[in-house]
This record gives structure tokens, C-alpha cells and sequence, in this order.
């Protein structure tokens, strides 16, 4: 665990660092480090881009000496074309790309906060343009209802033969998600979820979900009672096919 003061003053070790390169354009912060500030514990960590000016970009992913300029690293590795993984000797976890100015139009990301942009650099360009990656919940009830069942029948066939850890992805994590996105149709559009992972905080945004979650992830051995208490939700919250419902009883019936 690392304090929110250490986290925060990290940050702003980061800003004076680059901008004493003169070779970096700006810092911005996402997610918790970014306008998401407010959400910040001892839980979280870094996430920003690095913008540098033209030619420099391979630089600033393969040497990181305007990290280590901030505190000794204990371990790193470059974990996309874009950038790395860091954790700091005291704790303090780090993920991060670097793009120059070009390249900001065609990458996919949220909203974020400059920290510190050099003088004449634009702050529009750090506006969010590309939205491939977002995801796209379907509006359609019906089709997520029936997901669910199609999802729930496929894996406990796939249970039943022994295909167990395939089994728990379409009950457990498939057929789940669809019951997220049946519930979460029913919230205001405004609602703050995650454009990319919609279940990040999803106990926040859906509190009555908590108490339903051991039941509907009770883990690799236990998918059939997964799919009784999920077809159950369903039945009392929807109206599921009834030939469906009785042909995926009647496989755990069968177990």
C-alpha cells in the first residue's frame, strides 16, 4: 500500500522531471490520476501518457532515467509497443505510454488531466477522438437475456463433459456480464462506468450486485450452482424462454 501524499507528490516528480528534459510536450494523468482524482486511495497507482516532441518516443520507453530521477525502481518491463510497467522501490506502481503528437488522434483512451504541458503545446490534442476499444453495451434486452441463456446452456454442457475451466468462462464471466449489462439498461445514462472495463467499480455503481456475486462466481468447481442462481435472477427479473430454462435444468438435473 502506498498514501495518497506519496502518490500525488510522485506525480509531480514526474512533471518536473520531464519538463527539465526540454525533449517532452506534456504529462497527462488517467484515470485516479487524472480527473478521477477524487477516487485516489492507497490502492492505486499511476497511469498517464508521455508526450514527447517528434523522434524522441523510443527514447523515453527504453531509457528511464526521468523515472529513476524520482527514486529507485525495483522492477520494470516494457509491457506494449507504447510503454511499461514500474513499480518504485517505496511501493509506488506506475503504467504508462508514451506517443508523440501525432500519434494522439488514432489512439484509443478516456478523458484525462494535464499535470504539466510545455508553453505553446496544445491541450486539445489530448482530447479522446479515437473510440475503438470502447465498449459498446447493446441496448437490447432481449438479446442480452438471451445471451445469458445460450451461455449458461453452452457451459454446463461443456461442465458436463469435464471442459470445467471453459465451462466457468461462459457461466461465471460470459453470462455474468450480460446480467451487468441487463442491470445496468436500468441506470441513468450519466452513470460514470468505465468506457473500456465496465466492471471496474461495479460494486459502486450497482450496490445491490454485491451480495449477488458469490453466488454468481463461486469459482472453477461450482459453475452448475452458478447457473441455477443466474437462471434464477433471470426468471425474477426478466422473462427468459421457458423451453430454454427447462432444458438447462434438466442438464443440471443430469450432473
Amino acid at each position: 500500500m502506498t498514501s495518497v501524499a506519496l502518490l500525488q507528490n510522485r506525480l509531480r516528480q514526474i512533471a518536473t522531471a520531464l519538463e527539465q528534459t526540454g525533449e517532452v510536450q506534456a504529462l497527462l494523468g488517467l484515470g485516479s490520476a487524472g480527473l478521477d482524482s477524487d477516487r485516489m486511495d492507497e490502492y492505486s497507482d499511476l497511469d498517464f501518457f508521455v508526450i514527447v516532441m517528434p523522434g524522441y518516443k523510443q527514447k523515453y520507453i527504453q531509457d528511464l532515467f526521468w523515472l529513476e530521477q524520482c527514486g529507485p525502481i525495483a522492477f520494470h518491463y516494457q509491457n506494449t509497443v507504447d510503454g511499461n510497467k514500474v513499480l518504485y522501490a517505496d511501493g509506488v506502481f506506475c503504467e504508462f505510454a508514451v506517443f508523440e503528437p501525432q500519434e494522439l488522434a488514432g489512439i484509443p483512451f478516456a478523458r484525462g488531466r494535464l499535470i504539466w504541458h510545455s508553453e505553446g503545446f496544445d491541450p486539445a490534442m489530448c482530447e479522446p477522438v479515437s473510440t475503438q476499444g470502447r465498449y459498446q453495451r447493446s441496448p437490447d434486452r432481449d438479446w442480452h437475456i438471451n445471451e445469458v441463456l445460450t451461455n449458461l446452456y453452452i457451459g454446463v454442457c461443456r461442465f458436463l463433459r469435464g471442459e470445467k475451466l471453459a465451462a466457468m468462462k461462459l457461466i461465471q464471466q460470459s453470462a455474468v456480464a450480460h446480467i451487468l449489462d441487463l442491470m445496468l439498461l436500468d441506470q441513468p445514462a450519466s452513470a460514470a462506468v468505465d468506457p473500456y472495463a465496465p466492471e471496474r467499480r461495479i460494486e459502486t455503481h450497482l450496490p445491490q450486485l454485491e451480495s449477488l456475486l458469490p453466488d454468481f462466481c463461486p469459482g472453477y468447481a461450482h459453475s452448475l450452482q452458478a447457473a441455477e442462481s443466474l437462471l434464477a435472477w433471470l426468471e425474477t427479473n426478466a422473462c427468459p424462454s421457458i423451453a430454454m430454462t427447462q432444458e438447462i435444468r434438466r442438464l443440471i438435473g443430469n450432473a
